[in-house]
């Protein structure tokens, strides 16, 4: 980005991929999101891509710290999710595998 010069490009930074190739995906967020070359988070259970609430990362706390650091650096973008349901096979799949979100709603 900084080769070329544009304010208005940024990285989608993968916390799969961060996980998988460098770890300490805590300590990355805190490192790179205040650059503000962040665009977005993308997000998926680690090892085997499926849903966020399945494998070694604890999304609620990594939501946490990447509130933290958006309240201090001023970000306000987003997390999106790429995953392989692994609940979607049978009728109501895809209401099932959703219900990682649900539990992370404040309403619930």
């Amino acid at each position: 980005m900084g080769e070329i010069g544009g304010v208005n490009v940024k990285v989608q930074m993968d916390l799969y991929h961060c996980q998988v190739v460098e770890g300490d995906v805590a300590m990355k967020i805190r490192q790179y999101l205040p650059t503000g070359r962040v665009g977005h988070f993308q997000i998926a259970g680690v090892p085997q891509r499926h849903e966020p609430d399945v494998g070694e990362l604890n999304y609620p706390y990594l939501f946490s710290v990447i509130d933290e650091v958006s309240a201090a650096c001023g970000w306000t973008g987003w997390v999106g999710c790429e995953y392989r349901p692994a609940r979607g096979a049978q009728a109501g799949g895809t209401s099932q595998g959703l219900g990682w979100l649900r539990a992370l709603s404040p309403s619930s």
